[in-house]
């Protein structure tokens, strides 16, 4: 049995997974590249700890990267471990004696909020970078939650009451172009591919954890929409968009109201997914989030690497 199928068995008896480590999301979010996992076992065989991980090639180095749309990887331990810090330890020593043997040019993966792998691999030598998330972990009263919000975004709910909601309705190749007519009125492009987003969404709709939401007028028109997945323990605001000719319609801020009224029902934390850009992250602080940092893991295994990878930053902010 490999390793894939090993985890892949493994996660079907665990309790919890983050849906960004499922074999299936990763199949949906790797599709045409190759992902593989290594496993850390326990005294008597039984697998400890495992990490799932996207195998980049560019020219001669082989390196590992976050898939795209994908906030969190890293290693992942059992449940029964998660608070031991020696065991934990014991878990990261054996997944970095493995990737050692990859002959790797760098890697980098972003780890759970609160992993204690993150103070273990540090400690193998492995640097670390804060990032920052913004959630809202209480939705059971909503009229809280709203009073929460800044006076901007209340006051673009009132501005919005002419407009609705619509679960599901609109089509995934529909919310695509929606999308990138958005983007590319501010003259950026999607990040993804349509083939991407038609993998991920069929392979979420099967399990019931993705939908798409869309803020649209009394004619149909839709003025914002997202692409929502959840797991058992949050919801994520995975690819949100608006039309910036209607960026005074208070459909923005619906659109997060909806999405949050949507975790609520399902009983999960409500995770805005990443919020590094400035912008970004000053347009989610107005609905009250708690930020919560997590952690960047990363290795230059050749330096020679980080030098390709600065000629690449180079080449792409030329571009722009």
């Amino acid at each position: 049995m490999t390793n894939k199928e090993r985890y892949i068995e493994w996660t079907e008896q665990q309790d919890f997974v983050p849906i960004f480590m499922m074999p299936w999301w990763l199949d949906a979010v790797c599709a045409g590249k190759e992902w593989d996992v290594l496993l850390a076992e326990d005294e008597n065989g039984a697998i400890a700890g495992a990490m799932p991980y996207l195998l980049r090639k560019r020219a001669w180095y082989k390196y590992i990267v976050m898939p795209q749309q994908t906030q969190i990887g890293g290693i992942w331990v059992t449940a029964e471990i998660t608070a031991d810090r020696w065991r934990t330890a014991e878990v990261c020593r054996q997944i970095k004696e493995q990737m050692d043997g990859l002959g790797l040019a760098y890697y980098y993966q972003q780890y759970l909020p609160g992993s204690l792998c993150v103070d273990a691999m540090r400690g193998l030598g492995f640097k670390t970078q804060e990032r920052v998330t913004y959630r809202l972990d209480d939705l059971s009263n909503l009229d809280a939650v709203i009073e929460s919000f800044s006076k901007n975004k209340r006051r673009q709910l009132q501005k919005a009451l002419s407009l609705h909601a619509e679960h599901d309705k609109m089509e995934t190749e529909d919310f695509y172009r929606f999308h990138s007519n958005c983007l590319a009125a501010r003259k950026r492009k999607c990040s993804y591919s349509r083939e991407f987003l038609l993998v991920l969404e069929r392979k979420a709709r099967r399990l019931k954890q993705c939908e798409i939401l869309s803020i649209c007028n009394a004619d149909g028109v839709p003025y914002a929409a997202a692409f929502l997945v959840w797991d058992k323990s949050s919801m994520y605001y995975l690819i949100p968009t608006f039309d910036p000719a209607f960026s005074d319609s208070g459909a923005s801020s619906l659109l997060v109201l909806e999405a949050l009224k949507l975790a609520r029902e399902k009983h999960v934390v409500f995770d805005f997914e990443g919020s590094m850009d400035r912008g970004t992250a000053k347009h989610y602080k107005q609905f009250g989030p708690t930020a919560v940092t997590y952690y960047g893991v990363e290795k230059y295994y050749k330096p020679l690497f980080r030098l390709a990878i600065w000629a690449q930053k180079i080449r792409e902010w030329g571009m722009h």
